[in-house]
């Protein structure tokens, strides 16, 4: 048995928008990565586009710093519950986490799923009060509240005896005690090498090594990245993959890499405790385990929670098919989703027929956001309503409940109890956050709250808070009401005028611009009452002679509302879908032909 005193393992957990990408920035930069006249951009680890445009973190990204005569090996994790997948499996490769927590908003839904995972895997916690420098902190309170948070989840007594470090990741500053001075991370980066354990492990025993995560690169191809267990590993030699059927192949190192700032270094050897990327494993998949190729041992497999939402994911059979997109064929679509599958694990996809597939996911975020990479990537197709996944145990149907944390202003209290009700929701707790503003903790089934974020924000002037994570299965709730309003759908294909705007803005909410194509049974607006409207959107004004074709510029148009793709597929029913393309989203009836809905409807 070796203890490896010159690594540190540690993964940066927290809930969204806590700052831990930013902490991450500040522990590049004061660590002496990039050199004096770089130009380093902020949030340098979200380097997915998605990522900076929604300001979250999508996939976990492994970085490494020295400290004097330490390495310590980072892992950024995401901080949304649909996320968690990539959560579960970066914690098995590390030794400890930095809890970052922010300093007004005290614990909250994802803090308590990643601590959760980080607790039972007995790792060891340093608390991270970040911003600290906000008018509104109140770290005192916040510090009580993580100890409740330790001892809810039934953390043992050496758990509960975590350190606390102040931190400002934004100024880049960290410090032992709230009435200390300081203008470094120093008193962080100390931390970490006295509380966080050194790996250890034997070295003389067979190899054996979990494949956490898996990247691609142009030059060596697929890689699997994980952490040492157990002995040592060189280039060029060949190694057993024990796989999750009980079957070894047997494949040959090409290349080996640590990593190093924001890259990856090609090294020789490692051995136990080391994070690295190994080159030459075609074929192999996260869970994997890499292990000596006389002795191959498998590791337990990684356990991941199982999805709770489903959708169905179709070739594009509308009017427009094929002339936006570069991948538009069923072998397109079913090639891309397995591929997803190899690194996505918390993913579930299912053949129906050659053109659908049902795509189950942690939530509609996980699931959204692998549509609009798709999208970005050239992909042409249709999805319809996201659903819940049910579960039935002894005869009892039970559905996914979320535990949903609210923050709002005091005035638009009853709105929100009202919103959640009618949703089958139940208020479990309530606090006041400040004079004005309360937090309320309510219990929701997954499927009420499908569709609940937008009307939401519109409820609370935007002004309010909404997070949710899931919690439990339960007993089926009932019947939740769907949507009051219909659809205002095109009655004919065509390019939508003036005239044909404002002659139906005044039925509803209207989707499309001037100039816009569309065909009959898209989806143009949200009419204000309970049933569809079709109308025809692309008409023009008759003219005569006391009326000119230039009269339509006196018309005034409500601007169009745009829809954003999560705003879309909380806006259709089960009987419509949402067609993407690289260039549009468009809003769609299954059945685009108005007398053929009809007859469906009455046959239902």
């Amino acid at each position: 048995m070796i203890v490896r005193d010159d690594i540190r393992n540690i993964a940066i957990i927290a809930h969204v928008d806590h700052g831990k990408t930013t902490l991450v920035d500040g522990m590049l930069k004061q660590s002496g990565i990039f050199h004096s006249k770089q130009e380093v951009q902020e949030r340098v680890m979200d380097d997915n586009d998605l990522e900076r445009e929604r300001g979250i973190t999508i996939l976990s990204k492994n970085t490494a710093v020295n400290y004097k005569e330490t390495k310590i090996n980072i892992v950024d994790t995401p901080g949304h519950a649909d996320f968690g997948g990539e959560v579960e499996r970066i914690l098995k490769m590390v030794d400890g986490v930095l809890l970052v927590v922010d300093a007004f908003e005290g614990p909250m839904p994802q803090t308590k799923f990643v601590l959760t995972k980080a607790l039972e895997l007995d790792l060891k916690p340093v608390v991270v009060l970040n911003k600290i420098d906000r008018e509104d902190a109140r770290p005192e309170e916040v510090v009580d509240k993580v100890l409740d948070l330790f001892i809810d989840l039934g953390a043992t007594d050496e758990q509960i005896d975590f350190p606390v470090i102040y931190a400002s990741a934004l100024e880049g500053y960290a410090q032992e005690e709230l009435s200390a001075t300081n203008d470094d991370l120093e008193p962080l980066f100390k931390a970490v090498i006295k509380h966080i354990p050194a790996p250890e492990g034997e070295i003389n025993k067979p190899l054996q090594t979990i494949v956490t995560t898996i990247e691609y690169n142009d030059y060596v191809g697929r890689m699997a990245l994980g952490k040492i267990n157990r002995g040592q590993v060189s280039e060029g030699e060949e190694v057993a993959i024990c796989k999750r059927d009980g079957t070894v192949d047997k494949k040959r190192i090409s290349k080996l890499y640590a990593y190093q700032g924001l890259g990856r270094k090609e090294i020789k050897e490692a051995k136990v405790g080391d994070i690295v990327a190994i080159a030459g494993m075609e074929g192999i998949n996260i869970g994997e385990t890499i292990a000596d190729k006389d002795n191959p041992e498998a590791l337990p497999f990684i356990e991941i929670e199982e999805p709770t939402v489903s959708m169905t994911f179709t070739t594009n059979d509308s009017p427009f098919a094929g002339q936006e997109g570069d991948f538009v064929t069923s072998r397109n679509l079913k090639d891309r989703l397995l591929k997803e599958l190899e690194k996505n694990v918390a993913l579930r996809v299912k053949e129906i027929n050659p053109d659908t597939f049902k795509v189950s996911g942690r939530g509609e975020l996980h699931l959204s956001i692998l549509i609009e990479t798709m999208r970005r990537e050239g992909y042409e197709f249709q999805v319809s309503k996201p659903e819940v996944i049910m579960k039935e145990e002894e005869g009892q149907k039970l559905e996914p409940i979320e535990e949903a944390i609210i923050d709002i202003p005091e005035e638009h209290m009853g709105t929100v109890m009202e919103l959640l009700g009618a949703r089958k929701g139940e208020m479990k707790n309530m606090v006041h956050l400040s004079q004005s503003r309360l937090r309320l903790t309510f219990e929701v089934p997954s499927r009420g709250l499908i569709g609940f974020r937008s009307e939401f924000l519109t409820k609370t002037k935007g002004e309010g808070v909404l997070n949710c994570s899931f919690s439990h299965y339960d007993n089926h709730r009932g019947q939740i009401s769907e949507t009051d309003t219909g659809s205002i759908v095109a009655d004919r294909e065509g390019e939508v005028t003036r005239y044909g705007i404002f002659t139906a803005q005044e039925r509803g909410d209207i989707f499309v611009e001037p100039g816009t194509r569309v065909y009959e049974g898209m989806i143009v607006g949200s009419n204000a009452r309970e049933q569809d409207l079709n109308i025809n959107i692309c008409k023009n004004k008759k003219l005569d002679n006391m009326r000119s074709a230039g009269s339509d510029e006196a018309m005034i148009l409500t601007p169009a509302t745009e829809l954003s793709l999560e705003e879309s597929l909380e806006y259709i029913t089960s009987d419509e879908l949402v067609e993407i393309t690289p260039k549009n989203i468009r809003l769609r009836k299954k059945i685009l032909n108005k007398k053929t809905r009809v007859k469906a409807q009455k046959s239902n």
